[in-house]
């Protein structure tokens, strides 16, 4: 069976919902495509597809329907070929990459022209594909044209052509309209410059008008409309022409049409067609807002590295940087990829990947993330991941595939639009017939104004935009926050969860034990206390008794000498430390030995009671201290979950602890629902059971959690700055903290809010003013839309759409983790070990 491809296609040419609905089909119609879903707003067609199905099949077809893909032709010089084979391995290793379409490899020139789809591929990938085939290739310089290289000369060039447009159409709308309005200035005209020169004047600055800037509606419009599948452009094309002509007879052959209708529409033409213009360059200006976050993305990667190459450090682009390179990092720089540090230490603000900001400390052996910050210290490390397989490029990817998601939502839009331009033009020649036979005189200049208004009113370009705009800004903003939507749906199932399960281990806690409490009995010191315990437990490698050391270290406490060192089986140790005997275990240790432990054992309890682990300490037969250890509760777990409740969601914990230790956390955290002796693999089972309460979402740390987080129906899973590609999760959170599980949630509501407001501003705008264009309000008022009117309204309505989306950019986080530290810190240790 052949291998399963998917690939992100530029595709021209798509307008509105309709045209988006037509590319869906036209991919969706080729043997082999399994799945296609194409995005108006930043105009590309996701297509998934096995063989027979090939890129240039692809190419092809969407040309013949109209909307061609985008293609792109570099040339990169490739060193080390020296035969005819040399050159056949590159020219089919590169041909078979995705997004290729051809390639061609001259030897003479040490050259590889590429031609490949735009957005489905990169140069840099190219070159990184031969250059570990074994044959080093570089870009051409001036050669690649970034897709937002190309969007703001197509911002430029729509400008331009409204503006020209605009100039040209200026003295036809004075002419015209000022005649109408001002029965002197109609005067004015027919004596001074003639009425039919006055035309012809009009005739000559519409024609260039329409011929010139406006020219691309009729090219893209009219073929369209003869293959069956009329589109905006369709519309307009029809409906200028419709005024153009009839304005044509009316100025040369007035004599063929009824007595009383010879009137021109000159400007009706070319005001709509400046109008529409205008639309699409604030359209095309807002859609490249939409990007923002991309940009920024792409913004934080290094530009050039130092790298070690034959015993020599050179400065190289990142492209050139492959696996295994060793790269010298200096005070101040960022890092370039992937990689692994080899010598050298300092600290690395990785911000921009967790949201943590305090800066983590780095040396022999410690992981590196590319883009991220060093601080003062020097690094020398190794590249194990370079070009799309860096986590930087990993993010990138994820956005761009969630903002290129269809939600469900999106489907009732389908529905509509599959018709909608259709049955536009049929309401369109329904109103024009009506107006013929029961209108008033001139019954056909005014069933001309009525269908070109219909026409031009009625394109769906916002119903197009409303989502895929929305959700654009929305996930771009998300990642921003740290919030990554791996799969686009989850923006529209996370917001309409009433469940939200967390895994306890690494998710609500540390994920590792912590001395939590120590209190000294009367008469001994608690930091000497904790000097000599630790000094025993440092001969152990048991979670506990790292926590105890790590806790004395932390406190600067020196160790101390242990002799006659014995492990208890099931009670705990003893051992002489600096003379003392010590002995530390659990209580029943305490009993044995027949150590009196007086009013710390009910404090033991009380620990106990509170989820903790209460151990003794007793030096030279008496007790010394009640120790507690647990896994503590992240800092911002408690500000978390109370925002959770505000959210109006049930929260949930699942833990294989024992039911009352389990309760104990839920208590002082507020969990409402508890979950607990649950083994690992019994974590799916429990999770089927709270569904019934609702839609569901789950939060683990995306370890040992796949399962789980693929069985709920949203599964969220906390990264730890390393394991952001998480394969089970619909949702990846940056930070290690549950603040993000409220941000995803926030931001999901936010947007989804969002799409519902532009839908129904854009179905609300079609269902209201087709019939005010078509003429309903004439009998009762006497009001007819204008058809320069109707351009306008139906520029501004894809602009609202546009604008309202943008909103979403400055949505700020519900919570940070600096703003929920603070609620929790003096609640980590007891007052007797900090003080």
């Amino acid at each position: 069976m052949s291998e399963k491809r998917a690939l992100t296609l530029s595709v021209e040419g798509m307008t509105c919902a309709s045209c988006v609905g037509r590319v869906e089909r036209t991919l969706a119609g080729i043997p082999g495509v399994s799945d296609a879903a194409a995005n108006l707003a930043n105009e590309t067609a996701r297509v998934s597809f096995t063989a027979p199905a090939n890129l240039a099949g692809l190419i092809d077809t969407l040309g013949e329907a109209g909307y061609p893909a985008t293609t792109s032709e570099i040339t990169l010089d490739v060193e080390s070929m020296t035969c005819a084979s040399c050159v056949g391995r590159v020219e089919r290793k590169l041909t078979a990459s995705d997004g290729v379409i051809d390639a061609q490899v001259n030897l003479a020139a040490e050259t590889a022209t590429i031609r490949y789809a735009t957005g489905a591929t990169t140069p840099a990938d190219l070159a990184r594909i031969s250059t570990e085939l074994g044959y080093p290739a570089t870009l051409k310089a001036g050669e690649d044209l970034s897709k937002q290289d190309r969007k703001a000369a197509e911002i430029a060039r729509l400008g331009q052509l409204t503006l020209v447009a605009a100039i040209l159409a200026l003295p036809v709308f004075v002419i015209e309209m000022g005649g109408h309005l001002f029965p002197a200035m109609h005067m004015w005209i027919e004596e001074s410059v003639g009425l039919q020169n006055s035309r012809l004047l009009q005739f000559l600055l519409t024609t260039i008008v329409l011929f010139g800037p406006g020219l691309r509606f009729y090219t893209k419009g009219f073929p369209l409309l003869f293959k069956g599948a009329p589109d905006m452009n369709s519309l307009v094309a029809l409906g200028t022409s419709a005024a153009y002509g009839f304005s044509l007879i009316s100025t040369f052959t007035p004599g063929v049409l009824p007595a009383g209708t010879a009137n021109v529409y000159y400007e009706a033409a070319a005001v709509i067609v400046v109008l529409i213009l205008l639309g699409r360059f604030l359209e095309a200006r807002a859609k490249g807002r939409t990007g923002e976050a991309i940009r920024k993305l792409v913004g934080l990667q290094a530009k050039v590295a130092r790298v070690e190459r034959e015993g020599e450090v050179v400065e190289l682009a990142i492209e050139e940087i492959i696996v295994g390179d060793l790269i010298h990092v200096r005070p101040g720089e960022k890092i370039a990829v992937d990689g692994k540090v080899i010598s050298g230490r300092s600290y690395v603000d990785e911000s921009m990947i967790t949201g943590e900001p305090v800066p983590v400390e780095k040396s022999t052996g410690a992981e590196i993330v590319g883009a991220t910050v060093n601080g003062t210290g020097a690094l020398i490390f190794q590249a194990t991941k370079v070009g799309a397989d860096t986590m930087l490029a990993q993010i990138i990817q994820m956005v761009e595939q969630a903002q290129g998601a269809k939600l469900p939502i999106q489907g009732l839009v389908d529905r509509i639009t599959a018709w909608f331009v259709p049955a536009v033009m049929a309401v369109a020649t329904l109103t024009v017939l009506t107006w013929l036979v029961f209108g008033p005189d001139p019954a056909l200049s005014f069933a001309l104004i009525a269908g070109v208004a219909v026409l031009i009113i009625a394109c769906p370009c916002a119903m197009g935009l409303a989502t895929p705009t929305s959700i654009m800004v929305g996930t771009g903003r998300a990642a921003e926050m740290g919030v990554l939507f791996r799969k686009g749906d989850a923006l529209q199932m996370l917001q309409e969860a009433r469940v939200v399960a967390l895994d306890k281990t690494g998710t609500l806690t540390q994920g590792r034990p912590e001395l939590t409490d120590l209190i000294a009995a009367d008469g001994f010191d608690s930091d000497e206390v904790l000097r000599l315990v630790a000094a025993i437990e440092a001969q152990s490698e048991h979670p506990i008794a790292e926590a105890i050391t790590r806790a004395a270290t932390q406190r600067g406490l020196d160790g101390a000498e242990v002799t006659a060192f014995t492990s208890i089986t099931g009670y705990g140790v003893e051992a002489t430390v600096g003379g003392h005997r010590i002995l530390v275990g659990a209580d029943r240790l305490m009993q044995r030995e027949g150590i009196d432990m007086g009013k710390l054992a009910q404090i033991g309890d009380e620990l106990g009671r509170k989820g903790r682990t209460p151990l003794y300490a007793a030096i030279d037969g008496q007790i010394a201290a009640a120790i507690a250890v647990a896994d503590p509760v992240k800092p911002a777990t408690p500000a978390a979950i109370s925002a959770l409740h505000d959210l109006g969601l049930s929260v949930a914990m699942i833990t294989g602890d024992n039911q009352g230790t389990a309760e104990a956390i839920a208590a002082e955290l507020g969990i409402d629902i508890v979950v607990a002796e649950v083994l690992p693999e019994g974590k799916v089972a429990a999770l089927e059971d709270l569904r019934t309460r609702g839609k569901l979402a789950f939060v683990g740390d995306g370890i040992n959690d796949a399962p789980a987080l693929a069985t709920a129906d949203v599964g969220i899973a906390i990264g730890t700055g390393t394991d952001v590609a998480i394969e089970a999760a619909d949702v990846v959170l940056m930070s290690g903290e549950l603040t993000g599980v409220v941000n995803a949630f926030d931001i999901s509501t936010r947007t989804m809010r969002n799409i519902r407001q532009n839908l129904f501003w854009a179905f609300s705008y079609n269902t209201l003013l087709i019939p005010v264009a078509a003429g309903v309000l004439y009998p009762a008022f006497g009001l007819l839309l204008s058809p320069v009117l109707a351009a306008g309204a139906m520029a501004l309505s894809s602009v609202f759409v546009l604008t309202n989306a943008l909103r979403l950019r400055w949505v700020k986080p519900v919570l940070n983790d600096k703003a929920a530290i603070p609620m929790q810190e003096t609640e980590t240790l007891n007052p007797a070990l900090v003080g």
